[in-house]
């Protein structure tokens, strides 16, 4: 593996359901994805982006290959590992946001760093104020549009400084003008130096990135750059 690889998966296959119910939902030979990069994982709803992005970040296990992060196979971990490999290496971000309804917008931001967030507030305000939500801190998700709960969620996001940030379908609950906004959010974060994945079906969301990487059937077709 190069030294400027960051995470790669080899022989990487998913396999739902057992014995005759038993559905294969990905089979990926090769993926290397250098530090820096910004990758566009595209596909059709089903085709297993969000199934690889599961495994790249320790959500999930393969049933078969490996997860190599700097080096390291993770994807035979024990679960406190890749509990905390997850915490300190990986940042999420989900299309649905996954905010927490009852706490602050600053507090959601603090929550990857529970219990011991306090230490965070400092890091986590200055975060709020580069995804555009300074002032904004103590309201509630249900008093923030969706556009600005992504931004939330990009935040807390990047409190731990992860290196590879996961994000799957992104701008897939905003409008074209908001998910545009969110893109260029993103593409800010990576010219700091983020290794960013995304999926998505949007071939305008794909157009912002440096590579991209399709797929169908749970099977890597074409790569672009």
């Amino acid at each position: 593996m190069e030294p400027d690889v960051l995470v790669s998966g080899k022989n990487l296959t998913r396999v739902y359901g057992k014995n005759k119910h038993a559905v294969k939902v990905l089979d990926v030979k090769s993926l290397e994805i250098r530090r820096g990069e910004f990758i566009a994982l595209m596909g059709p709803s089903g085709c297993g982006k969000t199934t690889l992005l599961n495994l790249l970040g320790a959500l999930d296990k393969p049933n078969g290959g490996e997860v190599i992060f700097e080096g390291k196979i993770i994807s035979g971990q024990g679960e406190a590992f890749l509990c905390r490999f997850r915490r300190k290496k990986i940042g999420f971000i989900f299309q649905s946001y996954y905010l927490i309804p009852t706490i602050s917008a600053l507090k959601n931001v603090m929550a990857p760093a529970f219990p011991s967030g306090s230490g965070y507030k400092k890091r986590a305000m200055e975060l709020l104020g580069l995804v555009g939500l300074a002032g904004k801190e103590r309201r509630k998700p249900d008093d923030l549009s969706g556009g600005e709960q992504q931004r939330v969620a990009i935040a807390r996001a990047l409190l731990l400084d992860p290196d590879l940030i996961l994000a799957d379908e992104p701008t897939g609950n905003l409008d074209s003008a908001t998910g545009a906004e969110i893109m260029d959010l993103l593409k800010t974060f990576n010219q700091r130096g983020k290794t960013v994945l995304v999926a998505t079906h949007d071939q305008r969301v794909a157009e912002c990135c440096g590579r991209n990487i399709r797929m169908m059937d749970g099977q890597i077709i074409q790569e672009l750059k």
